[in-house]
């Protein structure tokens, strides 16, 4: 039956359109065909009933979805060659469409859906879809990957461009409207398929935001061996995360003050000379020093993969991410040797995806022959590198790109050496009308650590177009307003908004950064200005 309801106005400035007449039911568009595609399911879900399969917690997920506006819940898989088996889900709320779509993507190796994200998508009145890009399993297990090629381009690129086109196709039907504006928002992975839309399938967004993107995905994790031939090859050179206290101290003590403001948070690390050896020990070993071996392997991992050349295959780490939950512990240093992620990510691909061999020994891994082969297979899969956005500017596409300086998963030099590129590679146009960069201070990974890192950037949801770059993306695209500085917040308690504000700042497009003007509290982004800042 053909629903004919419309409303004249849905308030906010998410919502801010009229409901177009809906051309079909939920329920029947189990029989919609579509290229490649079974539509397994097509199920309206009443507000607040959704239950996510498979949960880790169970109550916060009930909290969440108990909010949840009813929506129209579609299922399908798509199998653009004989081994690919592309999971989709596309969420439409049954009421107050804004009248755009609204793209999820996937951090590690992807092989889940992020429910949340689709939740806060249609509470928001976007309809939006997520997918497991061609496989099932942890965000860390590349296993899948042994002896299937096809997967390892549904995971590279394809996985999402087949989302976005089947979701666009799966919301005409059901509104009988097609999208006025559609934008993608992730970060990680996440980013580095952002980029790789924009890249690579320039008309399937208007505005796409790419956080710390791991685009160089080739060189990231080949850094990731290199850190990992410093510190483990050589027992003697591990650093044990019982250290990390006494490196945060050290590298806070070096760089904290150099922007003028001591507040635990190192403006931009490139401006720091941070060198571990300060941390030597010069008596019995203990946690708060590092061995000869330890500051020999440490240094290593500051200066980043080379190869005989001498040519730098990917950034260096930069100080200030090393503690916390989302810092060297986590990423580097993990609970034992071998035990990080870092270890998990680069170990598995290159001996799943790339050698199709579980026991491959990363100590045999050589950064001239083997990288090359590597770029030359892998990367025109998974690299999203090219700096050539043309095509996504001729079409009004607009993008934001956004990197926490505190970074210990992916090097934040890297989003800038991208930026560069593309800047270079556009010769005289004028990047800012299409591109802008942020460097957040004291973020970790795609948020945490000691600075401010909430700023709208995983996608929809509420706040102004200052405070929210999700909004501020939707202004650029809609209504030609540029983002200029964005406000970043800090609270009490990063899981508890509720529990109040530490602090804000604000967030400057590269190059420029933020500087205190001086006077009044450090703790307010009203006291910071944006000035031109080291390219």
């Amino acid at each position: 039956m053909r629903a004919t309801i419309r409303t004249s106005l849905i308030l906010g400035a998410l919502c801010a359109s009229a409901i177009p007449a809906f051309g079909a039911t939920c329920e029947s568009l189990a029989a919609l065909k579509l290229p490649d595609t079974t539509i397994t399911s097509a199920q309206t879900i009443a507000a607040g009933a959704f239950v996510p399969p498979g949960a880790p917690n169970a109550a916060a997920a009930a909290r969440f979805f108990s909010t949840v506006p009813a929506f129209c819940r579609i299922t399908a898989e798509v199998k653009p060659t004989p081994d690919s088996d592309i999971k989709v889900e596309v969420w439409m709320p049954v009421a107050g469409w804004n009248g755009k779509y609204s793209g999820n993507g996937n951090g590690g190796f992807a092989g889940m859906m992020n429910y949340q994200g689709l939740g806060e998508a249609v509470s928001n009145g976007f309809a939006s879809a997520e997918t497991d890009t061609g496989h099932s399993g942890a965000a860390t297990d590349s296993s899948w990957a042994i002896g299937h090629p096809e997967k390892v381009i549904d995971f590279g690129y394809r996985g999402i461009h087949e989302m976005t086109v089947k979701a666009k196709a799966i919301i005409r039907a059901f509104y009988d409207d097609a999208p006025r504006h559609s934008y993608f928002a992730s970060c990680s992975n996440g980013g580095r398929q952002a980029l790789m839309e924009a890249q690579r399938f320039p008309e399937d967004y208007d505005g796409i935001i790419a956080g710390a993107p791991a685009n160089y995905w080739t060189h990231l994790l080949a850094a990731g061996i290199w850190d990992m031939q410093a510190l483990l090859a050589d027992p003697a050179a591990y650093i044990p995360a019982s250290k990390v206290p006494a490196i945060s101290a050290a590298a806070l003590a070096a760089c904290d003050a150099k922007d003028g403001v001591g507040d635990g948070i190192i403006n931009d690390p490139r401006e720091c000379g941070f060198d571990p050896a300060v941390l030597l020990c010069d008596g019995p070993e203990s946690n708060s020093c590092l061995t000869a071996a330890q500051v020999a392997g440490f240094k290593k991992v500051q200066a980043g993969p080379r190869n005989s050349k001498g040519e730098q295959i990917f950034p260096g780490y930069v100080p200030g991410g090393e503690q916390g939950g989302n810092g060297w512990p986590t990423w580097i240093t993990g609970s034992a040797p071998g035990k990080s992620l870092q270890f998990a990510f680069s170990n598995g691909f290159f001996a799943n995806i790339v050698y199709g061999n579980p026991s491959w020994d990363y100590k045999t891994f050589n950064f001239d022959k083997d990288l090359n082969s590597v770029d030359d297979g892998e990367g025109p899969i998974l690299n999203a590198i090219d700096p050539n956005l043309k095509a996504f500017k001729a079409r009004g596409g607009k993008l934001i790109v956004y990197h926490g300086w505190s970074d210990s998963a992916i090097e934040p030099v890297n989003a800038i050496n991208y930026f560069d590129t593309v800047v270079a590679a556009m010769g005289g146009q004028n990047v800012n009308a299409f591109l802008r960069l942020y460097m957040a201070p004291g973020m970790q990974h795609c948020g945490g650590g000691p600075g401010p890192s909430s700023f709208g950037q995983g996608g929809p949801g509420p706040g102004d177009a200052q405070h929210n770059i999700y909004n501020a993306i939707q202004q650029w695209v809609e209504k030609g307003v540029a983002p200029d500085r964005i406000v970043a917040t800090k609270y009490v308690n990063d899981q508890d908004p509720t529990q109040g504000v530490k602090m804000t700042r604000p967030l400057c497009p590269y190059p420029q950064t933020a500087k205190y003007k001086g006077t009044g509290d450090t703790n307010d982004e009203a006291n910071f200005v944006c000035v031109a800042g080291k390219k």
